[in-house]
């Protein structure tokens, strides 16, 4: 499997009314499978919901108007928890879907896996997982992955690019719940739009475009 894009903090489209997603990393590899990794250091970030929304979200945005169901791509929503999300000791837990009845896999493109960040085996897994939670370059397994660390956090350039990209993150997130605000008011339809505007402090085009979206 080899990545060939990917985009971190990927804000996916959605459905009016429905609640907002943004994926810690999406990527697509050379087949066209699809990718969520999700970093998650408590366990409620991980909870199968949440899993199985991820999933849906990555449907709605790789299946157009006109398009058949089987032109899905196969999709992959991996979760990287701090600890042992199950608790078994298991480097891997892989989710599909089952015919209880037949016993046989369902086969409709979608898995879910949560990696044990915990797991600290000699596998190529385990060593990914030291350097994940390793925060000394030097004592990293992956070159690659120790490489980027050493330009992040000691190289000027790296750590004014990290910088920046923390702030983007935090304005991100900080519109996102504006617009949910905005959003709620416009369902209760007690205010009008500039008073909605000011309450939420986004423009009044942005509430207007927020109600032709609900009325969509």
């Amino acid at each position: 499997m080899i990545i060939t894009s990917c985009v971190i903090q990927k804000d996916m489209k959605r459905l009016a009314g429905a609640r907002s997603i943004c994926l810690d990393a999406y990527g697509t590899d050379l087949n066209g499978k699809k990718y969520d990794l999700e970093i998650q250091r408590e366990d409620k970030g991980a909870d199968p919901y949440r899993a199985r929304y991820h999933s849906s979200v990555m449907d709605i945005e790789n299946l157009d108007a006109g398009q058949e169901f089987k032109d899905l791509p196969e999709t992959y929503t991996i979760f990287i928890t701090e600890k042992d999300f199950y608790g078994k000791g298991e480097p891997l837990y892989i989710v599909e879907r089952m015919n209880l009845t037949t016993g046989k896999y369902f086969d409709d493109g979608e898995h879910i896996l949560y990696v044990n960040g915990e797991y600290r085996g000699d596998s190529a897994l385990g060593k990914l997982m030291h350097d994940f939670n390793c925060t000394d370059a030097k004592d990293m397994n992956f070159a690659l992955m120790a490489e980027r660390t050493r330009y992040l956090k000691e190289n000027p350039k790296g750590v004014d690019e990290m910088c920046k990209s923390m702030e983007e993150m935090r304005n991100e997130a900080d519109l996102t719940a504006r617009k949910n605000i905005a959003f709620n008011l416009i369902n209760i339809g007690k205010l009008s739009f500039e008073e909605i505007a000011k309450c939420s402090e986004l423009s009044l085009e942005e509430v207007k475009t927020l109600a032709e979206q609900k009325e969509a």
